[in-house]
């Protein structure tokens, strides 16, 4: 008998020990969540760069979270959103191109996946690590880089977008990172609220 239980018991604890592994392989890492202190609606904005004409941006990058991607236009969705890149491209952010550019006066937006049910975490995985004063580089087709410092993150639901917010009209320049996160539906398998990181134009090289 006291063999049958050290026999049950090794038994179930491998079964604990397999559970536990397949709970690390299956189950998708959650992307952080911004910090408490978030950015108010209406917040004012000092920013400090010289205003550049439009151009097309070709590339971001946030060193506080390791991004180095490419950007592609992209438009708006069937249902009204803004156009993400496909997901068969999770690394590649999007910029709306029916707003302004990085550095034009006004409020230029740039997109990304958060995760891929195939490749795991996407390109703005991380974003909501970034706290206020960290760097946005966003690299443009005319060679000029510009450079906005964060003013804060907020996570909001999808169906309480901020969107006169996210396109505030402006005489400085501004820039929108947006991606999925917070809470899950496991029916849908699609995140319910989005990640928003707000900067401003600081400078220009």
């Amino acid at each position: 008998m006291r063999r049958l239980l050290s026999l049950l018991t090794w038994l179930f604890a491998v079964a604990g020990v397999a559970t536990l592994a397949a709970a690390f392989v299956f189950m998708p890492a959650r992307p952080p969540l911004p910090s408490l202190a978030q950015i108010p609606d209406g917040y004012t904005v000092d920013g400090t760069g010289r205003l550049l004409s439009r151009s097309t941006p070709v590339s971001v990058r946030v060193p506080a979270i390791g991004v180095d991607a490419a950007i592609v236009a992209t438009g708006v969705a069937a249902n009204g959103s803004i156009e993400v890149p496909p997901l068969e491209t999770p690394d590649v952010a999007g910029w709306y191109r029916y707003g302004p550019s990085p550095g034009e006066a006004g409020s230029a937006v740039i997109v990304g996946h958060v995760d891929s049910r195939t490749s795991g975490p996407a390109v703005f995985f991380r974003l909501g690590e970034l706290r206020k004063g960290d760097d946005v580089l966003v690299d443009r087709d005319d060679g000029t880089t510009a450079v906005f410092t964060v003013d804060g993150v907020r996570l909001v639901p999808k169906d309480d977008f901020p969107a006169p917010e996210v396109h505030r009209v402006a005489a400085t320049a501004l820039l929108r990172l947006i991606t999925c996160g917070g809470r899950f539906d496991y029916a849908t398998r699609s995140y319910m609220d989005n990640v928003i990181v707000y900067a401003t134009l600081t400078g220009t090289h």
